[in-house]
Order: C-alpha cells, then structure tokens, then sequence
C-alpha cells in the first residue's frame, strides 16, 4: 500500500504497487472516455478556434467535471462554456494521459509538472467517482459502517485511498 507522495528535490516521489497502478491507470483511462472532445459548430472557422456547443452536459459526471461558469444567468455560462470547454476538455486528457504514460509500479519520481498534472487527474477521477457514488461529507462514517461484502464497499475504499494520494500530492508540492 502506498505511503503517499513525497516531497524531492526536482519534484515528488510515490511508491505504488502494481496494483495501485493499475487502478489508477484504469481510472485514468476512463477519464479519458469522459472529456473526449467536444462538439463543436459547422462553421469551419469556429471549429478551427476550438469553439464548441454552448450546450450544458446532461450527463452528471460531465457536469461535475465542466459545470456553468455563471450558476442561474445560463445565457453567460453558455457564452462562457462555448469558448473554454474544448481547452479544458484538452487540459483534463493531458493530465490524464501525463498519468498514464508515468505511472508504473515501485518508487515513482515526478517533475513537479507532473506532480501537478497528477493532481488535476487525481481531482477529476475523483470528482467522477464521487458524483457516480453520491458522497458526501459523511463519507468516513458510512465507510466505518459499510460491510466489506457491500458491492459499494470497494469504490468507496477506492475514492477514500484517492483522496489520501491527493492529499500527500498537495502537501508535498507546496
């Protein structure tokens, strides 16, 4: 079991296991699925500008990962979400992609941009898995109640040893 991330020199270190990796290159990898690019207009202009739909995801785990910028004015969050969601559906698969091309069993050495790629992946997986398992703040307490035979019970560890990784990360890159 992993002890978390490290602080060094030139960035972070982690030592996984082999089936630590797995997990998170699994997670990694379904991410990827999720912010495949974005639909964008018929204008071959705007499609060249990256400009895509200003239309909200209806998809819960989208709408986590890429919510309105504006809350209730859904003309501006629209105006907004057309001109940045096909930059941030770039950004979340580069981080994405940065974890799966580094990740691999044994003691692990970041730069500290990969640490920070890292983290934004770990978030997003984290974001996802937590829309799919309805958390909530209670989450440490239905843990300690949850019986090890509940199909929940490992998504749920999983999301708990995320945001411990997530927190190593954070600590050690600042």
């Amino acid at each position: 079991m992993s002890t978390g991330f490290k602080a060094t020199r030139g960035g972070v270190s982690v030592h996984l296991d082999a089936g630590e990796v797995s997990i998170l290159r699994s997670l990694a990898g379904q991410i990827l699925g999720l912010v495949e690019p974005g639909s964008t207009g018929d204008d071959p202009l705007e499609r060249a500008l990256g400009i895509g739909s200003p239309i909200a995801p209806t998809d819960p785990v989208l709408a986590r990962l890429f919510p309105s910028a504006y809350g209730e004015d859904e003309a501006a969050s629209e105006e907004f979400r057309r001109y940045t969601e096909a930059t941030l559906r770039d950004a979340k698969r580069a981080d994405a992609t940065t974890l799966l091309e580094t990740a691999a069993p044994g003691r692990l050495e970041l730069t500290a941009e990969q640490g920070q790629a890292w983290l934004r992946a770990i978030n997003d997986v984290r974001l996802a898995l937590g829309v799919r398992l309805e958390v909530t703040e209670e989450i440490h307490e239905e843990i300690a109640v949850m019986s090890e035979d509940d199909p929940r019970y490992p998504a749920f560890v999983t999301y708990d040893w995320l945001t411990y990784l997530q927190d190593t990360l954070v600590r050690a890159l600042w």
